[in-house]
């Protein structure tokens, strides 16, 4: 996926000497890329203000980060029956 992007960036960048929109256009790909691409949520940091990935400082930081994803999921399959359904599907096979 990475590659792609930047294939494309370098082309919009090439073709931006010609009309100096295209140049945007690479700029707009770029940014989108790095906002929502390349694992967006591992690089955001959860509520307790540490990152995905971390390990918790003790039983209590992970048992609430635990309870935490639990009740995001219970609100999520709440909120779109459907969505949750079609991943439940997915998740069997």
């Amino acid at each position: 996926m990475g590659t792609i992007v930047i294939s494309g960036t370098v082309v919009l960048i090439v073709l931006g000497f010609g009309n100096h929109v295209w140049w945007l256009a690479a700029v707009a790909v770029l940014f989108l890329y790095l906002q929502y691409g390349r694992g967006a949520s591992s690089t955001s940091s959860s509520a307790g203000g540490q990152p995905s990935g971390a390990a918790p400082a003790s039983y209590k930081a992970y048992r609430d980060r635990r309870d935490q994803q639990a009740k995001w999921e219970r609100r999520y399959r709440r909120e779109r029956p459907l969505e949750a359904r079609r991943q439940e599907r997915g998740k069997s096979k």
